[in-house]
């Protein structure tokens, strides 16, 4: 069975000010297309960038994303 990287981020948005696709994107420096791409599991982000959203909820990485 081949493992997927999955993540939580559209309900960590939601809890946070149903914040946008676009003010996640600009506040960890990427494209809106990007965070598109990572919820839908079609991208998996670089490991700067996951710490970044991860920091920007107050979250752990491990909060955030898993791997199964």
């Amino acid at each position: 069975m081949k493992k997927q990287l999955s993540n939580t981020i559209r309900e960590l948005r939601f809890h946070h000010n149903e914040m946008t696709q676009q003010a996640l994107a600009e506040a960890v420096g990427v494209s809106r297309q990007t965070i598109v791409a990572i919820e839908k599991g079609k991208y998996s982000p670089s490991l700067e960038v996951a710490f970044k959203i991860a920091q920007l909820f107050d979250k752990k990485l491990d909060d955030v994303f898993s791997y199964q």
